[in-house]
């Protein structure tokens, strides 16, 4: 393997360092706590009860109820699992054609999933964006119909770091949902569904706070093991949701499959000590990402940042007309991780369509790099890439 004078990694928002502290939690379960968790016998016991604690631990950080906790394989299923499990149940209720808005910025899993979806007969609403990337509020107000089902809005853009009105969004629905329950009990539509894995770093992620009824997360963007999210559903209906995976009934119901026990031990221990860093992370995020900034604009004053009024710290967004095309190759060999967006898609040319629907050129939109951070980011990682920056840009001054 080739030696690399500097190893930097700033593609944070794609995956993290697993946390020690996660690894030592979870180590157990590997070893010790080996039963499944579906067995009556003590090892089996022992094995649902790190679950049931995981569950109690993160519903609480959330502010959720324990039944409310879904354990899934990742965000991607955890999304696929809200928007299809919600749109099977409304089918299910007699609802034929039920209505699905989302934003256009949204994660591909996201975005894919309505796309296959609307080809199934769902009337899907694809919100516009401004220039900054945040929905607009009017045109999904006006979307709003007796037949929409299911709003989902990503709470923390993973290509941009754009933060949603999420707030704004819930109590938009909500005020709609009222005008709906004349002479109806137990109305429940439209619900509404955040994808907060690149949010609950930084932002609070309390459900009622939010207002949201489903919200996503996933423990490999908070130091965690990759191979488990969750979805947060609220009351946990069995009416308005069904599952995409069936089996032997775990999880409520909801998504069948043996208990990946270490990973949902892991994610638990990794959403709490994010939930009790989460101030003193974002401070030295803002402070790390301010100084690359400042420091990126001296290097070129022509470069564009991507940014929006509400700005989550960890992401920044950059077109640096000065940088060669094969910028992120030449990165790489010199042993800096950055990205050119999501990296579901980074091998392909939609890894820029998030800077397109914004209204971004071309021509920008795939020259455009993501500098993501960490918590173990260090000023010193941001000076060496910035010297980088300076070599391809061939200002060595």
């Amino acid at each position: 393997m080739k030696k690399f004078h500097h190893r930097i990694y700033l593609d944070n928002a794609a995956s993290t360092l697993v946390d020690l502290s996660v690894q030592k939690a979870m180590l157990p379960y590997f070893s010790s706590v080996y039963g499944n968790p579906e067995s009556v016998h003590l090892f089996g016991q022992d094995a649902m009860k790190a679950v049931h604690s995981a569950r109690k631990k993160i519903a609480r950080i959330i502010g959720a109820d324990f039944e409310d906790i879904i354990f899934t394989s990742s965000a991607t299923e955890s999304n696929n699992l809200a928007i299809r499990g919600i749109m099977k149940a409304a089918k299910q209720s007699g609802i034929s054609s039920p209505r699905l808005i989302i934003s256009s910025v949204e994660h591909d899993s996201v975005l894919e999933t309505a796309r296959d979806l609307e080809r199934e007969g769902v009337d899907v609403i694809y919100l516009p964006v401004d220039a900054f990337g945040i929905v607009n509020l009017d045109v999904l107000k006006k979307s709003l119909n007796k037949d929409t089902v299911l709003v989902s809005v990503i709470y923390v853009n993973n290509v941009t770091g754009a933060v949603q009105p999420i707030k704004e969004i819930a109590n938009l629905i909500q005020d709609f949902r009222k005008t709906q329950t004349s002479g109806k009990l137990n109305f429940h539509y439209p619900l509404f569904h955040t994808d907060a894995v690149q949010a609950f770093q930084y932002h609070n992620s309390n459900v009622d706070n939010l207002g949201v009824d489903l919200m996503t997360l996933s423990a490999h963007k908070l130091y965690g093991p990759k191979g488990v999210g969750m979805l947060y559903f609220k009351n946990s209906d069995a009416n308005l949701l069904k599952p995409v995976i069936t089996g032997g009934g775990q999880e409520f119901g909801f998504r069948s499959s043996t208990h990946n026990v270490p990973a949902i031990v892991g994610c638990a221990e990794a959403l709490e000590k994010s939930h009790h860093l989460r101030a003193s992370i974002s401070k030295k995020i803002k402070e790390l990402r301010m100084y690359l900034i400042s420091k990126m604009k001296k290097i070129s004053p022509q470069c564009k940042i991507h940014d929006a009024p509400y700005q989550s710290p960890g992401i920044v967004n950059v077109y640096i007309p000065e940088l060669p095309k094969d910028a992120i190759a030449r990165f790489s060999t010199s042993g800096i991780a950055v990205s050119a967006g999501s990296a579901c898609s980074s091998h392909s040319p939609l890894s820029s369509r998030v800077l397109r629907v914004m209204g971004i050129s071309e021509e920008e939109a795939v020259a455009s790099i993501r500098i993501s951070f960490g918590k173990y980011t260090t000023r010193k990682e941001i000076d060496e890439t910035l010297k980088i920056i300076k070599l391809m840009t061939k200002k060595l001054a």
